[in-house]
């Protein structure tokens, strides 16, 4: 799929909502999808899913270690179990049951963290999630996935409950931009090129790949050509579209809403090592915690935007010359 330099991005729901909504056809057809939530069903959007089938909905209350083991039990008995939270309660909270009863089991149980990353904004630094697509990556078995908007996360609830094994998809606060059309395939361990390019490649997950597709539009402007992938499965993936990137061009950047010494610019990295290595920059949060602050404000901040994926590409281009 390739977009073009003068597509206009529309705005579409959060994906806690998409997700939500998603929670909702899949209960439909089948029987067997419960859920799980930790006090917080009105902000991850699981109450749609707890107002159509009561019956299969499990209010576990704040104890997101402990919703995490129901839901790895009602997984191990045959249910396609989600548990739901904020990322930052369910992967920090929850980590020790996450990898006991459900990674080392390998337990059917599907793992939703909402209002990741430091767009949640007034919540402030202890509900920012700037650590969870790592830890959920180092759970042995785990499938994870950040999808970039509606119809993107739509999808990845209905490959996660079709997955067998356990499998984290992230979710975010704010409303984001519609990148996708209704009915576009996924697949895990997949990704998707949005725009060609030659000068260099952006590999962007979740709320930064509309970012990407801003800057990609701002250096074509000045000249240069720039590729845009969506790297929406973390783990696996896409190792070819990487070493592709990487040969093709000769220069990556990597753009992400998450802590640059652990996120996905550290796994594109080693496949580029592994295979073709080239320059690299990397757009992320550095080495500290965010301050509260409107989301656009904290974005503008943590250098989130377009302008400063544009920066980081000018740079590597600089450096590749």
């Amino acid at each position: 799929m390739a977009v073009s330099t003068n597509y206009e991005l529309k705005m579409g729901p959060a994906t806690r909502e998409s997700f939500g909504k998603a929670l909702v056809e899949l209960g439909k057809t089948n029987p067997n999808i419960v859920v799980c939530d930790a006090d917080l069903s009105k902000s991850t959007n699981t109450n749609f899913f707890a107002k159509e089938f009561p019956e299969r909905f499990f209010q576990c209350g704040i104890a997101e270690a402990n919703m995490v083991a129901v839901g790895s039990g009602l997984s191990a008995a045959g249910k396609v179990a989600f548990v739901s939270s904020f990322s930052a309660f369910v992967l920090n909270k929850g980590f020790e049951q996450l990898r006991v009863t459900a990674a080392y089991p390998n337990v059917n149980l599907k793992v939703v963290g909402t209002h990741s990353g430091i767009s949640i904004g007034e919540d402030g630094p202890s509900q920012m999630s700037i650590e969870d697509l790592s830890l959920a990556c180092n759970l042995p078995g785990f499938t994870v996935l950040s999808p970039a908007d509606d119809a993107s996360m739509k999808a990845a609830i209905h490959l996660a409950a079709e997955h067998k094994g356990p499998v984290f998809v992230r979710a975010g606060r704010v409303k984001t931009p519609l990148i996708y059309p209704e009915g576009t395939p996924f697949r895990i361990g997949g990704s998707h090129e949005l725009l060609t390019g030659g000068d260099l490649a952006i590999l962007a997950n979740g709320l930064l790949v509309a970012e990407a597709i801003k800057a990609a539009v701002q250096l074509d402007s000045e000249g240069i050509s720039a590729r845009v992938i969506d790297l929406y499965s973390i783990k696996p993936i896409d190792r070819e579209a990487i070493d592709r990137a990487a040969r093709e061009c000769g220069a990556i950047v990597v753009a992400e809403e998450h802590l640059k010494d652990t996120g996905i610019g550290a796994r594109v990295a080693q496949v580029a090592a592994e295979t073709t290595p080239c320059i690299m920059e990397f757009v992320g949060i550095d080495n500290t915690y965010a301050e509260s602050g409107t989301p656009e404000a904290v974005v503008e901040k943590y250098g989130l935007l377009a302008k400063d994926i544009a920066a980081a590409a000018r740079k590597a281009l600089a450096r590749k010359k």
